[in-house]
C-alpha cells in the first residue's frame, strides 16, 4: 500500500467514516504471481515474452536487433568500450547463471537469447537518477529524457541487467542512415530500450517483435484478460532475470 493511501485511510477512520474492510484493501490483484504492476485508471501494463522454444533455433539470428537499431538510430560502434545496445544476444547460461537451469536442460546453456531493458516494476535506475532524466510511466515503461540526462551514469551502475549504454562519443557519425521518426542522441547521455513507446502511440508493436517472423517475441498488455501475453504466462512456465533482487522485471522467458 502506498503511504498516501494509508494516511487517507487512517484519517477517515479517525473521523468515523466507514471504509472498506482492511482485508479487501490488501487483497492481491489477479495474476499477482505473474506480475505486481498497478492497474490505475485502466492503463495498459506492457510486458515482453521471449519464447525459448522458438527464439534461438535460427543460428546467429539478429533480425530483432537490426530492426531496433534501424528505427532508433543506434550507432554501430565496433569498439566494445563505446558500443551502444538496446537489445542484443547473450548466452543463456550467463544471464541465468544464478538460477542454475543449465544443469537441468543440456541445450539451454548453448542458446543465445535476446536481452534488453526489463522495465522493472521497482526500477533501481529511477531511484538513483538525480535529475529525473529516467522515470517510470504509469503503463510501466521506464523512460529516458535525453535533455535532462547529465551523464552521471548513476543509472548505469544501478541497473543489475547491464541494459543501459553511455554515449562516450557523438553517436551520429556511426549511424548508417538516420531514421527521421526518432531523435538522435548526443555525446554524454545514457540511452536504452524504451519498449518502442513511440510505436505504441501509433498502435504498432515494438520493432523487434514485428521483425521476429518466427513469433519468438510476444508483446502485449498483461491487464487484458484476452491478451496473448496474459494467456501464455498463465499456461506456461516462465522465468525472469535475477528475481531475487525484487525489481520485478517485465521481460519473461518461456521455458
Amino acid at each position: 500500500m502506498k503511504r498516501r493511501d494509508f494516511l487517507k485511510i487512517a484519517t477517515l477512520t479517525l473521523a468515523g467514516v466507514s471504509v472498506k474492510p482492511l482485508t479487501n484493501l490488501f487483497t492481491k490483484p489477479a495474476l499477482a504471481d505473474i506480475s505486481s504492476q498497478g492497474t490505475q485508471r485502466g492503463l495498459p501494463q506492457w510486458v515482453m515474452v521471449v519464447d525459448l522454444d522458438i527464439c534461438g533455433k535460427k543460428d546467429e539470428c539478429t533480425d530483432c536487433i537490426e530492426a531496433c537499431n534501424r528505427v532508433h538510430n543506434i550507432p554501430l560502434i565496433k569498439d566494445s568500450r563505446h558500443e551502444v545496445k538496446w537489445i542484443w544476444n547473450a548466452p543463456f547460461d550467463s544471464i541465468f547463471r544464478e538460477q542454475g537451469f543449465g544443469r537441468v536442460h543440456e541445450e539451454w546453456p548453448k542458446k543465445s537469447v535476446p536481452v534488453l531493458c526489463n522495465h522493472c516494476e521497482n526500477p533501481p535506475c529511477v531511484a538513483v537518477c538525480p535529475t529525473k532524466a529516467t522515470w517510470k510511466r504509469e503503463d510501466g515503461i521506464v523512460m529516458m529524457d535525453y535533455h535532462r540526462c547529465i551523464g552521471c551514469r548513476y543509472c548505469v551502475a544501478a541497473c543489475p541487467y547491464g541494459a543501459r549504454s553511455f554515449n562516450w562519443k557523438d553517436p551520429r557519425p556511426y549511424i548508417k542512415e538516420i531514421h527521421r521518426d526518432f531523435p538522435t542522441r548526443t555525446k554524454g547521455v545514457v540511452e536504452k530500450c524504451n519498449f518502442c513507446e513511440e510505436r505504441l502511440a501509433r498502435n504498432l508493436v515494438p520493432a523487434c517483435v514485428e521483425a521476429c517472423k518466427e513469433g519468438g517475441l510476444i508483446f502485449g498488455d498483461i491487464r487484458k484478460e484476452d491478451s496473448m501475453v496474459r494467456k501464455i504466462l498463465s499456461t506456461r512456465l516462465s522465468i525472469r532475470r535475477k528475481p531475487h533482487l525484487g525489481t520485478e522485471p517485465k521481460v519473461y522467458y518461456l521455458l
